[in-house]
């Protein structure tokens, strides 16, 4: 069963003036209930544009975004209740920390959502530990904590929201590496215990490569690819054609096979390669 569906989407930017520019064009696919797509495309290519239709905080010119099946603009008075339902992970969210604790920013999704106070504690303190922030993190001011810990804290705001969908656009942006991979572990920990449905918007292939099941590549405004992780990843010609590129380690294998080593190339990480590699050598 699909949560999200978009029909034939197309957004234009000054439509009827000189400055008109079609951001989005005749865009469709289905995004099924509990899948974690990894949402790629180069700068400019309408991925920003995609998500924010996705949850209704841009209307588009033509076109129907479905959340479960019911068109999010078919009352515009309810449009809010959508942007509950299909959570949104702004780039650099921690930039929109405002409270004066870190328990005060992530209940105000919650608060918003007029659930009752035994509710909003019980979902402050498991986002809390979904992102693996500690009891005491809580009571500070968001601006005490470490750069990375002010993201999982942003991110714990929206998850307390409890979303059908998370979006979340360049998560782990400006973190080094071992904040990053920390990070991507909670997130897909997050996805493996709710069940729910994440859409992960990426630069980085290995990221996208390590925990995405699926991959909706954008070009100029225009959907290319949809399909599993692997199956993307194969086609890397094509994606090199548009200005992308498939994880380092993946191209290793596929080098390896162009040479005459009969490995398999459907291969996203070096755990993945490690074994590949020690079954072709002991074979």
């Amino acid at each position: 069963m699909s949560v999200i569906r978009a029909e034939n989407l197309t957004l234009v930017y000054g439509k009827g003036t000189a400055f008109e520019k079609t951001a989005l064009s005749d865009v469709s696919f289905e995004i099924e209930s509990g899948d974690f797509v990894g949402l790629i495309g180069h700068t400019g290519s309408g991925k920003s544009t995609l998500i924010q239709l996705l949850n209704g905080l841009l209307k588009p010119s033509s076109g129907t975004v479905y959340l479960n099946d019911k068109d999010i603009w078919e009352n515009p008075k309810k449009i809010r209740e959508v942007r509950f339902k299909v959570g949104m992970v702004f780039q650099y969210p921690e930039y929109q920390l405002f409270e004066d604790t870190v328990y005060k920013d992530i209940a105000f999704g919650p608060k918003n959502m007029e659930l009752f106070e035994e509710e909003i504690d019980k979902r402050v303190r498991q986002a809390a530990e979904f992102v693996g922030l500690r009891r005491d993190h809580l009571y500070k001011s968001p601006f005490d904590l470490s750069g990375g810990e002010k993201r999982r804290a942003a991110i714990a705001g929206v998850i307390a929201m409890d979303p059908d969908v998370l979006i979340l656009d360049e998560p782990t942006a400006g973190l080094d590496p071992l904040g990053r991979d920390a990070l991507l572990s909670q997130i897909r920990d997050y996805h493996n215990v709710r069940k729910n449905t994440v859409i992960l918007v990426s630069h980085s292939m290995e990221d996208i490569a390590r925990i995405a099941d699926k991959i909706l590549v954008m070009n100029h405004g225009k959907k290319i690819m949809f399909d599993k992780t692997e199956k993307v990843f194969s086609k890397g010609t094509e994606l090199e054609e548009i200005g992308l590129r498939i994880p380092q380690i993946t191209k290793i294998m596929l080098m390896l096979k162009q040479r005459g080593v009969d490995v398999n190339t459907n291969i996203l990480t070096v755990e993945q390669a490690f074994n590949e590699i020690v079954n072709y050598l002991g074979t």
